[in-house]
């Protein structure tokens, strides 16, 4: 088989992707393990590492001097830096669709820095869709300890509440077919119930009896094997004990809390529903400690390591 060709975007130039990208590729068990393009401004990538170059022949730069004219702002709200993290996002997309790379790895951008520059942006995995011409991607997230597949990501919560059975039926697919192609013997599905206690026999509401059960009948009746709505509280802890091989929340935080609390540093934001591999890193720009050179490039190592996995899979 000939080695996989992955693509890895710097994120905004503004924050710490470009680090993070340029940290993660000194670690040699990654750098061979497949041939990495980097996708983003040769500009930024020095900046974040001063006298950075290839590490090895396995190591390209596209860049795209998408700065060029345009002064640099390390750790600053940038339209500049927002909308040159569209074109990297772009570029490695097409990547992908063409076939010239077999998986993306995305480092972080700032929805406010895209929004400047009068793009519509609510975040990767849309804006990714988008491209794709998909509708209705879902966020994977994982670690060691858990996987959760969410039904809603970037939407308001009233709109989250708006959810319908078939949403809820397609999320618990897809994360189906994800299980198995993450190489796992057992896809035990749990779906979290909306309200708390699962509306507690409609006590406090209807939508886990009238929306999430029958999704979850339908699936069960296909072969999945998948139970729910359950109360979110406790459904995590029983996750974590082994119960479940994946988690399926409804909205973005009633997700994206527990995995954060239980391993920020290493957990990995994967889209499913597309028709290319991709992960990232689930943290932000980090403005804050941007150019500083503190960044920890563990999640961009972990979301580079399971590209890998995928797309070897593929």
């Amino acid at each position: 088989m000939p080695p996989l060709t992955i693509a890895i975007t710097i994120g905004d130039p503004s924050g710490i992707g470009p680090e993070v990208v340029a940290k993660a590729l000194t670690d040699p068990s990654l750098v061979s393990a497949a041939n990495w393009i980097v996708v983003g401004d040769a500009e930024a990538l020095n900046a974040a590492s001063p006298g950075w170059t290839s590490p090895a022949s396995t190591v390209s730069v596209d860049d795209l001097a998408q700065l060029a004219g345009h002064d640099l702002e390390i750790g600053r709200l940038s339209p500049d830096s927002g909308r040159a993290a569209l074109a990297y996002i772009r570029h490695a997309t097409q990547l992908c669709l063409d076939g010239r790379a077999q998986a993306m790895v995305t480092a972080p951008v700032n929805k406010e820095a895209v929004t400047l520059t009068g793009a519509t942006f609510t975040g990767h995995t849309e804006y990714i869709a988008e491209l794709c011409h998909v509708d209705a991607p879902r966020m994977l997230l994982v670690n060691d300890r858990l996987r959760v597949l969410h039904v809603t990501t970037h939407i308001a919560l009233r709109e989250a509440c708006g959810i319908s059975s078939d949403a809820v039926l397609r999320t618990i697919e897809i994360g189906d077919d994800a299980l198995e192609r993450l190489g796992l013997d057992q896809r035990r599905i749990a779906v979290c119930g909306l309200n708390p206690h699962a509306g507690e026999h409609g006590l406090f509401g209807s939508e886990d009896a009238e929306i999430i059960a029958p999704a979850v009948e339908t699936a069960r009746s296909s072969g999945i094997e998948v139970t729910g709505p359950l109360p979110a509280d406790t459904l995590f802890v029983q996750a974590l004990r082994g119960a479940y091989d994946l988690v399926v929340p409804i909205y973005h935080d009633q997700g994206h809390i527990p995995m954060k609390l239980l391993d920020f540093e290493h957990t990995v934001n994967v889209s499913l529903g597309l028709p290319i591999v991709r992960t990232s890193v689930d943290h932000g720009t980090a403005f804050d400690i941007a150019g500083q050179n503190k960044a920890d490039p563990s999640s961009m190592k972990a979301a580079m390591k399971l590209a890998v996995q995928l797309a070897a899979r593929v």
